[in-house]
Parts: structure tokens; sequence; C-alpha cells
């Protein structure tokens, strides 16, 4: 064996630096946050999990002007219905009542953002999207839309009112 080389096969870690932690990468001796991957509309791509931080980890990786609206309609939702629970599913944040069920789901398209109503034929006035989904209503907020809060509010009450959807 030559002078100086180990035997293991493995390349040695200095004592004084720790490994990366998961899901970072190291870059020049430092750690670095992995950017979050933007699949196809700019929807963030963000693991499956129940509570508020993948929401505003999926929210704060939303592009340009959806950021800001995805802020503003978590607040409404929380402000109407207080306890609201949440979760990011199928790359997407859901709101819900435990035990009841998801009401609403939000989702990012290119040009759009999509708030649908999982009971959505049941609210009043009925949300003016429709959906593969028979019962989904929806409503798509575009850059530069006016958002009326009021109605949405509305909505987001009745919404929480009803039985949700559980897959």
């Amino acid at each position: 064996m030559k002078k100086g080389r180990s035997r293991s096969s493995k390349p040695r870690r200095s004592a004084t630096r720790p490994p990366p932690k998961a899901g970072t990468r190291a870059t020049a001796g430092a750690s670095v946050a992995s950017p979050v991957r933007l699949l196809s509309g700019g929807n963030p791509q963000i693991a499956k999990a129940d509570g508020d931080a993948p929401v505003q980890a999926y929210i704060a990786a939303l592009p340009g002007w959806k950021r800001d609206l995805g802020r503003r309609l978590d607040t409404l939702i929380v402000r109407s219905v207080p306890g609201v629970r949440k979760a990011v599913k199928w790359n997407s944040p859901f709101y819900g009542i435990e035990g009841r069920g998801w009401f609403l789901g939000i989702h990012s398209f290119t040009h759009y953002l999509k708030v649908a109503f999982f009971r959505g034929t049941s609210l009043r006035p009925v949300p003016p999207g429709a959906s593969k989904a028979k019962e989904t209503r929806s409503l798509d907020i575009r850059e530069g839309d006016e958002l009326d809060e009021a109605q949405l509010a509305a909505w987001v009450k009745q919404a929480a009112a009803l039985p949700g959807w559980v897959p």
C-alpha cells in the first residue's frame, strides 16, 4: 500500500465539517437549500405533508404575482375559518376541517391560480368554473383580476360548513 493512503475506498470527510443535511446540497464548502422544482404551469413540487409549513413552502415557491395572490388567499381562508386544517397533497395546498375532509384546494397553472371548491355546486352563488368532478366548482384568478374578497370569503365559509372531500 502506498504511503498516506487509507485502506478504505470511501473518501474521508474532515472531522470539523459535518456531512450535508438532507434536502441540501454542498457547494464550495457551504450547504445551500435545494431550490423547489416548478412543474408545468409554474406549480411548485412540494412533498405531501400536513400542516402550515408545507403550505407556506408552496406559496413561497410560487412564481411572480402568484406568490402574493397565494399569500392573500391563505390569509383570507385562515381568517374565514379559524382552526382550518392545511396540507399539501398532489403538489397543491388543501384546506379542510379535522375529521370532515377537505373543502378547498389551490393549484397553479401557467396563466392563473385555480381555487377549487370540492362541494362547489352546493355554494350560493355557484362559483363560475366547471370541473370534471361532478360537485367541484372553481374560480380561476389571473394576473390583474380584481379579487372579490367578500364573495370569496362567503364561499370559503359555506364550503367549510359542508361535509368535505375525503380522498
